[in-house]
Protein backbone atom coordinates (compact mmCIF):
# COMPACT_ATOMS: atom_id res chain seq x y z
CA UNK A 1 0.00 0.00 0.00
CA UNK A 2 1.12 3.57 -1.01
CA UNK A 3 2.14 5.14 2.32
CA UNK A 4 3.14 8.52 1.22
CA UNK A 5 0.25 10.51 -0.94
CA UNK A 6 0.16 13.45 -3.21
CA UNK A 7 -1.60 16.40 -1.14
CA UNK A 8 -4.59 17.53 -3.28
CA UNK A 9 -3.82 20.63 -5.45
CA UNK A 10 -4.18 24.18 -3.87
CA UNK A 11 -3.89 25.91 -7.13
CA UNK A 12 -4.37 24.95 -10.76
CA UNK A 13 -1.05 26.79 -12.27
CA UNK A 14 -1.26 29.77 -10.37
CA UNK A 15 -4.78 30.04 -9.89
CA UNK A 16 -6.19 29.00 -6.23
CA UNK A 17 -8.73 26.02 -6.37
CA UNK A 18 -11.13 28.12 -4.83
CA UNK A 19 -11.07 30.58 -8.15
CA UNK A 20 -11.26 27.75 -10.14
CA UNK A 21 -14.54 26.89 -8.21
CA UNK A 22 -16.23 30.10 -8.37
CA UNK A 23 -15.28 30.51 -11.84
CA UNK A 24 -14.52 27.56 -13.87
CA UNK A 25 -15.93 24.57 -12.38
CA UNK A 26 -18.88 23.24 -14.59
CA UNK A 27 -18.74 26.81 -16.44
CA UNK A 28 -15.86 27.30 -18.84
CA UNK A 29 -12.81 25.67 -19.83
CA UNK A 30 -9.41 26.37 -18.27
CA UNK A 31 -6.01 25.84 -19.59
CA UNK A 32 -3.20 25.53 -16.68
CA UNK A 33 0.26 25.65 -18.19
CA UNK A 34 2.84 23.47 -15.90
CA UNK A 35 0.00 22.20 -13.56
CA UNK A 36 2.09 19.26 -12.69
CA UNK A 37 6.02 20.44 -13.12
CA UNK A 38 8.86 18.13 -14.33
CA UNK A 39 5.73 15.70 -14.91
CA UNK A 40 6.82 12.08 -14.72
CA UNK A 41 4.62 9.90 -16.77
CA UNK A 42 3.31 6.80 -14.58
CA UNK A 43 2.88 4.59 -17.92
CA UNK A 44 4.52 4.76 -21.38
CA UNK A 45 2.32 3.72 -24.43
CA UNK A 46 3.90 0.08 -24.54
CA UNK A 47 2.47 -0.26 -21.38
CA UNK A 48 -0.55 0.60 -21.87
CA UNK A 49 -0.87 -1.60 -25.54
CA UNK A 50 0.30 -4.04 -23.13
CA UNK A 51 -2.75 -3.87 -20.20
CA UNK A 52 -5.12 -3.78 -23.39
CA UNK A 53 -4.01 -7.49 -23.93
CA UNK A 54 -5.70 -8.27 -20.88
CA UNK A 55 -9.45 -9.58 -20.72
CA UNK A 56 -10.03 -7.78 -17.52
CA UNK A 57 -9.26 -4.35 -18.65
CA UNK A 58 -11.60 -1.90 -20.18
CA UNK A 59 -9.68 -0.75 -23.93
CA UNK A 60 -11.13 0.59 -27.27
CA UNK A 61 -8.91 1.39 -30.73
CA UNK A 62 -10.09 4.07 -32.83
CA UNK A 63 -8.93 4.71 -36.37
CA UNK A 64 -9.88 7.38 -38.17
CA UNK A 65 -9.34 5.87 -41.21
CA UNK A 66 -10.59 1.92 -40.44
CA UNK A 67 -10.94 -0.83 -42.86
CA UNK A 68 -14.71 -0.53 -42.53
CA UNK A 69 -14.78 3.10 -42.86
CA UNK A 70 -13.90 6.15 -41.15
CA UNK A 71 -13.75 6.27 -37.09
CA UNK A 72 -13.63 2.55 -36.51
CA UNK A 73 -13.97 1.55 -33.07
CA UNK A 74 -12.97 -1.20 -32.26
CA UNK A 75 -12.97 -3.14 -28.79
CA UNK A 76 -10.76 -5.03 -26.72
CA UNK A 77 -9.17 -7.26 -25.72
CA UNK A 78 -6.58 -6.69 -28.14
CA UNK A 79 -3.62 -9.27 -29.46
CA UNK A 80 0.11 -8.53 -30.10
CA UNK A 81 -0.59 -8.93 -34.10
CA UNK A 82 -3.74 -6.08 -33.30
CA UNK A 83 -0.57 -3.95 -32.59
CA UNK A 84 1.46 -4.59 -34.85
CA UNK A 85 -0.84 -4.50 -37.88
CA UNK A 86 -1.83 -0.77 -37.09
CA UNK A 87 -1.04 2.03 -39.53
CA UNK A 88 1.64 4.20 -38.83
CA UNK A 89 -0.89 7.28 -38.08
CA UNK A 90 -4.56 8.81 -36.99
CA UNK A 91 -5.00 6.10 -34.34
CA UNK A 92 -5.74 5.92 -30.67
CA UNK A 93 -5.44 3.01 -28.16
CA UNK A 94 -8.06 4.00 -24.80
CA UNK A 95 -7.52 2.41 -21.68
CA UNK A 96 -10.24 2.44 -19.07
CA UNK A 97 -9.84 2.81 -15.50
CA UNK A 98 -6.26 2.51 -15.20
CA UNK A 99 -6.03 3.81 -11.43
CA UNK A 100 -7.43 0.12 -10.87
CA UNK A 101 -4.62 -1.62 -11.84
CA UNK A 102 -1.36 0.78 -11.41
CA UNK A 103 -1.18 2.69 -7.72
CA UNK A 104 1.20 5.37 -9.48
CA UNK A 105 -2.28 6.11 -11.50
CA UNK A 106 -4.44 5.75 -8.58
CA UNK A 107 -2.52 8.20 -6.43
CA UNK A 108 -3.22 10.80 -9.04
CA UNK A 109 -6.79 10.96 -7.49
CA UNK A 110 -5.08 12.34 -4.47
CA UNK A 111 -4.44 15.71 -6.30
CA UNK A 112 -7.97 16.26 -7.16
CA UNK A 113 -9.34 15.64 -3.41
CA UNK A 114 -10.22 20.01 -3.66
CA UNK A 115 -13.25 18.15 -5.17
CA UNK A 116 -15.55 15.02 -3.47
CA UNK A 117 -14.00 11.93 -3.87
CA UNK A 118 -17.43 10.24 -4.54
CA UNK A 119 -17.54 12.44 -7.72
CA UNK A 120 -14.51 11.02 -9.48
CA UNK A 121 -15.23 7.97 -12.02
CA UNK A 122 -11.79 6.58 -13.02
CA UNK A 123 -8.65 7.69 -14.76
CA UNK A 124 -8.27 6.76 -18.34
CA UNK A 125 -5.27 7.38 -20.51
CA UNK A 126 -4.63 7.14 -24.15
CA UNK A 127 -1.76 6.63 -26.72
CA UNK A 128 -2.35 8.20 -29.92
CA UNK A 129 0.13 7.43 -32.78
CA UNK A 130 1.05 10.74 -34.99
CA UNK A 131 -2.20 12.48 -36.14
CA UNK A 132 -4.39 10.31 -33.61
CA UNK A 133 -7.51 10.82 -32.56
CA UNK A 134 -11.37 10.10 -31.24
CA UNK A 135 -12.49 13.16 -33.35
CA UNK A 136 -14.49 16.19 -32.18
CA UNK A 137 -16.97 15.26 -29.65
CA UNK A 138 -18.21 16.09 -26.55
CA UNK A 139 -18.88 14.36 -23.26
CA UNK A 140 -21.22 14.65 -20.53
CA UNK A 141 -19.01 15.09 -17.87
CA UNK A 142 -16.10 17.30 -16.06
CA UNK A 143 -12.89 16.36 -17.00
CA UNK A 144 -8.98 17.26 -16.61
CA UNK A 145 -7.07 16.37 -19.52
CA UNK A 146 -3.37 16.26 -18.39
CA UNK A 147 -0.44 15.32 -21.32
CA UNK A 148 1.41 12.79 -20.27
CA UNK A 149 3.84 12.29 -22.77
CA UNK A 150 4.64 13.64 -26.47
CA UNK A 151 2.59 16.70 -27.73
CA UNK A 152 -1.15 17.12 -28.44
CA UNK A 153 -3.17 20.06 -29.98
CA UNK A 154 -6.27 20.37 -28.52
CA UNK A 155 -9.23 22.57 -30.45
CA UNK A 156 -12.41 23.46 -28.24
CA UNK A 157 -15.53 24.45 -29.41
CA UNK A 158 -18.90 25.25 -28.32
CA UNK A 159 -21.09 24.13 -25.85
CA UNK A 160 -23.65 21.12 -27.36
CA UNK A 161 -25.98 18.86 -26.98
CA UNK A 162 -28.30 15.41 -28.24
CA UNK A 163 -29.28 17.93 -30.98
CA UNK A 164 -26.14 18.48 -32.82
CA UNK A 165 -25.49 16.82 -36.01
CA UNK A 166 -23.10 13.25 -35.84
CA UNK A 167 -21.65 11.39 -38.39
CA UNK A 168 -22.89 8.56 -39.29
CA UNK A 169 -21.88 5.13 -39.87
CA UNK A 170 -19.82 5.24 -36.80
CA UNK A 171 -20.73 4.17 -33.22
CA UNK A 172 -18.95 6.76 -31.91
CA UNK A 173 -20.53 10.45 -31.01
CA UNK A 174 -18.21 12.39 -33.59
CA UNK A 175 -19.63 15.34 -34.71
CA UNK A 176 -20.63 16.26 -37.99
CA UNK A 177 -20.08 20.27 -37.87
CA UNK A 178 -17.20 21.81 -35.50
CA UNK A 179 -15.46 25.06 -35.34
CA UNK A 180 -12.87 26.00 -32.87
CA UNK A 181 -13.12 28.72 -30.68
CA UNK A 182 -9.83 28.19 -29.07
CA UNK A 183 -6.89 25.92 -29.60
CA UNK A 184 -3.72 25.19 -27.56
CA UNK A 185 -0.98 22.56 -27.97
CA UNK A 186 -0.28 20.88 -24.98
CA UNK A 187 3.04 19.69 -23.62
CA UNK A 188 3.84 17.47 -20.56
CA UNK A 189 2.61 18.54 -17.44
CA UNK A 190 0.29 20.98 -19.49
CA UNK A 191 -3.76 20.37 -18.19
CA UNK A 192 -6.60 20.71 -19.92
CA UNK A 193 -10.14 21.68 -17.99
CA UNK A 194 -13.77 21.02 -19.27
CA UNK A 195 -16.90 21.45 -18.56
CA UNK A 196 -19.87 19.47 -19.40
CA UNK A 197 -21.30 19.75 -23.61
CA UNK A 198 -18.21 21.35 -24.60
CA UNK A 199 -17.15 19.94 -27.73
CA UNK A 200 -13.21 19.62 -27.96
CA UNK A 201 -11.12 17.85 -30.80
CA UNK A 202 -7.31 16.27 -29.74
CA UNK A 203 -5.08 15.75 -32.22
CA UNK A 204 -1.57 13.51 -31.67
CA UNK A 205 1.66 15.61 -33.06
CA UNK A 206 3.87 12.82 -32.76
CA UNK A 207 3.19 9.94 -30.07
CA UNK A 208 1.85 11.00 -27.37
CA UNK A 209 -0.13 9.92 -24.11
CA UNK A 210 -2.92 11.31 -22.20
CA UNK A 211 -4.01 10.98 -19.12
CA UNK A 212 -7.96 11.84 -18.43
CA UNK A 213 -9.22 12.37 -14.99
CA UNK A 214 -13.37 12.17 -15.27
CA UNK A 215 -15.73 13.54 -12.79
CA UNK A 216 -19.41 11.32 -13.03
CA UNK A 217 -22.69 12.65 -12.37
CA UNK A 218 -26.33 10.94 -12.39
CA UNK A 219 -28.42 12.21 -15.47
CA UNK A 220 -31.59 13.73 -14.37
CA UNK A 221 -33.47 10.68 -16.05
CA UNK A 222 -31.58 8.62 -13.80
CA UNK A 223 -32.40 10.51 -10.49
CA UNK A 224 -35.99 11.07 -11.21
CA UNK A 225 -36.61 7.22 -12.54
CA UNK A 226 -34.21 5.33 -9.21
CA UNK A 227 -35.54 8.09 -7.05
CA UNK A 228 -38.54 7.81 -7.28
CA UNK A 229 -38.81 3.69 -7.18
CA UNK A 230 -37.05 4.12 -4.14
CA UNK A 231 -38.68 6.69 -1.94
CA UNK A 232 -42.51 5.49 -3.19
CA UNK A 233 -41.04 2.19 -0.92
CA UNK A 234 -41.38 4.38 1.98
CA UNK A 235 -44.41 6.12 1.35
CA UNK A 236 -48.24 4.57 2.65
CA UNK A 237 -50.87 3.91 0.81
CA UNK A 238 -53.47 6.21 2.15
CA UNK A 239 -50.98 8.94 0.33
CA UNK A 240 -52.94 10.23 -2.37
CA UNK A 241 -53.64 13.22 -4.40
CA UNK A 242 -56.24 15.28 -2.59
CA UNK A 243 -57.99 18.56 -3.49
CA UNK A 244 -60.02 20.06 0.24
CA UNK A 245 -61.67 23.58 0.41
CA UNK A 246 -62.14 22.68 -3.85
CA UNK A 247 -64.14 25.97 -5.16
CA UNK A 248 -67.07 25.05 -7.65
CA UNK A 249 -65.55 23.37 -11.22
CA UNK A 250 -66.52 26.11 -14.00
CA UNK A 251 -65.07 24.20 -16.77
CA UNK A 252 -65.52 20.43 -15.68
CA UNK A 253 -63.18 18.57 -17.85
CA UNK A 254 -60.54 21.87 -17.49
CA UNK A 255 -57.18 19.92 -15.75
CA UNK A 256 -56.76 23.79 -14.68
CA UNK A 257 -53.31 25.73 -13.08
CA UNK A 258 -54.92 25.29 -9.61
CA UNK A 259 -55.17 21.43 -9.80
CA UNK A 260 -51.29 21.35 -11.15
CA UNK A 261 -50.21 23.57 -8.49
CA UNK A 262 -52.07 21.32 -5.71
CA UNK A 263 -50.27 18.56 -7.20
CA UNK A 264 -47.23 20.10 -7.30
CA UNK A 265 -47.03 20.84 -3.63
CA UNK A 266 -48.41 17.63 -2.51
CA UNK A 267 -44.82 15.89 -4.74
CA UNK A 268 -42.86 18.56 -2.67
CA UNK A 269 -44.24 17.15 0.25
CA UNK A 270 -43.37 13.42 -0.35
CA UNK A 271 -40.13 13.97 -1.80
CA UNK A 272 -39.66 15.61 1.88
CA UNK A 273 -37.48 12.51 2.89
CA UNK A 274 -33.61 14.08 3.49
CA UNK A 275 -32.88 10.56 4.96
CA UNK A 276 -34.06 8.07 2.43
CA UNK A 277 -32.83 10.57 -0.07
CA UNK A 278 -29.01 10.37 1.03
CA UNK A 279 -29.27 6.66 1.31
CA UNK A 280 -30.15 6.39 -2.74
CA UNK A 281 -27.23 8.97 -3.37
CA UNK A 282 -24.67 7.87 -1.40
CA UNK A 283 -25.36 4.00 -3.00
CA UNK A 284 -25.89 5.38 -6.71
CA UNK A 285 -22.34 7.69 -6.45
CA UNK A 286 -20.44 4.34 -4.77
CA UNK A 287 -21.89 1.87 -7.26
CA UNK A 288 -18.35 0.45 -8.60
CA UNK A 289 -17.61 0.74 -12.63
CA UNK A 290 -16.68 -2.76 -12.22
CA UNK A 291 -18.47 -4.70 -10.38
CA UNK A 292 -16.99 -7.87 -11.93
CA UNK A 293 -13.46 -6.71 -10.92
CA UNK A 294 -14.28 -6.51 -7.21
CA UNK A 295 -16.00 -9.99 -7.23
CA UNK A 296 -13.21 -11.16 -8.37
CA UNK A 297 -11.27 -10.87 -5.17
CA UNK A 298 -14.58 -12.21 -2.90
CA UNK A 299 -13.44 -14.18 0.37
CA UNK A 300 -9.78 -13.24 -0.45
CA UNK A 301 -8.84 -12.26 3.21
CA UNK A 302 -11.77 -14.51 5.13
CA UNK A 303 -8.48 -15.06 7.93
CA UNK A 304 -7.95 -11.50 8.24
CA UNK A 305 -8.97 -12.37 12.33
CA UNK A 306 -5.47 -14.07 12.46
CA UNK A 307 -3.52 -12.11 9.69
CA UNK A 308 -4.27 -7.77 11.67
CA UNK A 309 -2.87 -8.78 15.01
CA UNK A 310 0.18 -9.80 13.16
CA UNK A 311 0.15 -6.32 11.67
CA UNK A 312 -1.38 -7.29 8.26
CA UNK A 313 -4.13 -4.57 7.03
CA UNK A 314 -6.93 -4.40 4.47
CA UNK A 315 -7.51 -2.14 2.19
CA UNK A 316 -10.35 -0.99 0.03
CA UNK A 317 -10.23 -2.75 -3.36
CA UNK A 318 -8.68 -0.49 -6.06
CA UNK A 319 -12.36 -1.21 -7.87
CA UNK A 320 -14.22 -0.14 -5.36
CA UNK A 321 -15.73 3.16 -4.12
CA UNK A 322 -16.87 4.69 -0.88
CA UNK A 323 -18.32 7.46 0.81
CA UNK A 324 -19.76 8.13 3.87
CA UNK A 325 -23.02 10.59 5.60
CA UNK A 326 -23.22 11.78 8.74
CA UNK A 327 -27.46 11.68 9.18
CA UNK A 328 -27.55 8.85 9.42
CA UNK A 329 -24.28 7.75 9.96
CA UNK A 330 -23.92 5.39 7.12
CA UNK A 331 -21.30 3.71 5.02
CA UNK A 332 -21.35 3.84 1.22
CA UNK A 333 -19.36 0.52 -0.79
CA UNK A 334 -20.15 -0.34 -3.76
CA UNK A 335 -23.35 0.72 -4.66
CA UNK A 336 -24.65 -0.65 -0.75
CA UNK A 337 -25.28 0.93 2.63
CA UNK A 338 -24.04 -0.02 5.96
CA UNK A 339 -24.94 1.30 9.39
CA UNK A 340 -21.39 2.10 10.96
CA UNK A 341 -19.86 4.24 13.80
CA UNK A 342 -19.08 8.04 12.24
CA UNK A 343 -15.67 7.97 12.99
CA UNK A 344 -14.96 4.81 11.93
CA UNK A 345 -16.68 5.72 8.44
CA UNK A 346 -14.70 9.01 8.42
CA UNK A 347 -11.45 7.33 8.88
CA UNK A 348 -12.25 4.73 6.76
CA UNK A 349 -13.05 6.80 3.64
CA UNK A 350 -10.03 8.96 4.23
CA UNK A 351 -7.35 6.22 4.58
CA UNK A 352 -9.40 3.17 2.39
CA UNK A 353 -7.75 0.66 4.85
CA UNK A 354 -8.60 -1.29 8.04
CA UNK A 355 -6.09 -2.38 10.76
CA UNK A 356 -6.12 -4.02 14.09
CA UNK A 357 -6.08 -0.54 15.60
CA UNK A 358 -9.71 0.00 14.32
CA UNK A 359 -10.52 -3.17 15.47
CA UNK A 360 -10.21 -2.56 18.69
CA UNK A 361 -11.65 0.82 18.94
CA UNK A 362 -14.54 0.10 16.86
CA UNK A 363 -15.23 -3.78 18.11
CA UNK A 364 -18.66 -3.78 16.75
CA UNK A 365 -17.27 -3.66 13.17
CA UNK A 366 -14.82 -7.03 13.97
CA UNK A 367 -17.68 -9.03 15.25
CA UNK A 368 -18.89 -12.03 13.46
CA UNK A 369 -20.91 -11.14 10.07
CA UNK A 370 -20.07 -7.39 10.96
CA UNK A 371 -18.77 -4.82 8.65
CA UNK A 372 -15.63 -6.06 7.75
CA UNK A 373 -17.04 -9.56 7.16
CA UNK A 374 -19.56 -8.35 5.13
CA UNK A 375 -16.82 -6.25 2.65
CA UNK A 376 -14.23 -9.11 2.82
CA UNK A 377 -17.15 -11.22 1.39
CA UNK A 378 -17.75 -9.39 -1.50
CA UNK A 379 -14.32 -8.23 -2.62
CA UNK A 380 -14.50 -4.54 -0.83
CA UNK A 381 -11.77 -5.29 1.78
CA UNK A 382 -8.84 -7.13 0.62
CA UNK A 383 -5.04 -7.53 1.52
CA UNK A 384 -2.86 -5.09 -0.15
CA UNK A 385 -2.00 -5.92 -3.77
CA UNK A 386 1.61 -5.84 -5.16
CA UNK A 387 1.24 -3.05 -7.42
CA UNK A 388 -0.31 -1.30 -4.20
Amino acid sequence: MTTSLPRPLTHLGEMPVAEFLRDYWQQKPLLIRNAFPDFEPPITGEELAGMALEESVESRLVLEHGDEGPWQLRNGPFTEEDFLSLPRSHWTLLVQAVDQWMSEVADLKEYFQFLPDWRLDDVMISYAADQGSVGPHFDYYDVFLLQAEGKRLWHQGPRVDDQSPRVEGTPLNILREFEPENSWLLEPGDMLYLPPQYSHWGIAEGGCTTISIGFRAPSAKTILEDLAAELAHALPDHLRYSDPGLKPATVPAEIDPAAVARLQGQLAEWLLQPQNIAQWFGAVMTEAKYPDTVALDAGEATDWREQLPDGAMLVLNPASRCAFCRDPETLFVDGESFPAPLAFAERFCSSHQVDQGDIDDFPEIGSADGLVDLLVAQGTLIYPPEDF
